[in-house]
């Protein structure tokens, strides 16, 4: 396959793409829900949920709580994730290899979440990908979120690069509106955390990714 040498810039989303973050979410929703007296929930319930963030984590443990509760119970949950951030959290099974064959391919690569930075940065650094990637784009470094496309602009800028010279590949919807809008190529990653039933092909990406190594069939990158 011959390589996309249109594109120099691979953007990803952090949780559910890059990283497998969803077993240390899950012990940290698991860990408030007992000490609020609940039973801990089946990891498979908590596992498609993870890539929308604590707002949808506490709304789904704790039954929709009112206002003063939920932010009392969000607080709690990221400080709980937050002292074991990075315990069972790794690089998606053949991710590493495909970012070796991005930088020696001579792309960039950076990272664009909706994770609040002093969240996302020591996950990184723990993992040794803080200073390997071109660029962090956090929740909060911009004053818009995606699916605003305002951070992958960001995001590309700070790689030096034009946005029709990326890809962006995510797991939510809100990852493909975000690189349509920001005139970039949208690629699914059917391996992230996906709801049972849901479709990604309906969002209308350029490619659903099944496995991290097939990203480099895409971009022409297979040795």
């Amino acid at each position: 396959m011959t390589r996309r040498r249109d594109l120099r810039g691979l953007l990803l989303d952090l949780d559910g793409t890059l990283l497998d973050t969803a077993p240390d979410m899950a012990h940290a929703l698991n860990r408030l829900r007992v000490a609020e007296g609940l039973e801990e929930l089946p990891f498979e319930r908590i596992r498609p949920l993870v890539s929308h963030g604590a707002p949808r984590l506490i709304r789904f443990a704790f039954d929709d709580p009112e206002p003063a509760r939920y932010d009392d119970l969000r607080l709690r949950f990221l400080d709980l994730y937050r002292a074991a951030i990075a315990v069972h959290t790794r690089v998606f099974d053949g991710f590493e290899d495909v970012l070796t064959a991005i930088e020696e391919a001579g792309m960039r690569w950076g990272i664009v979440t909706n994770k609040p930075g002093w969240l996302t940065m020591p996950l990184l650094e723990q993992l040794g990908l803080a200073a390997r990637s071109g660029c962090v784009v956090s929740g909060d470094t911009l004053a818009e979120r995606k699916p605003h496309p305002l951070p992958l602009l960001h995001a590309a800028r700070l790689l030096g690069l034009e946005p029709r010279e990326c890809v962006y590949l995510g797991d939510a919807e809100r990852d493909v509106q975000a690189a349509r809008n920001a005139g970039m190529i949208p690629l699914v990653a059917g391996f992230g955390y996906l709801n049972d039933g849901e479709d990604p092909t309906a969002w209308q990406p350029d490619a659903v990714i099944g496995r991290p190594d097939e990203l480099l069939d895409w971009l022409g990158l297979r040795a």
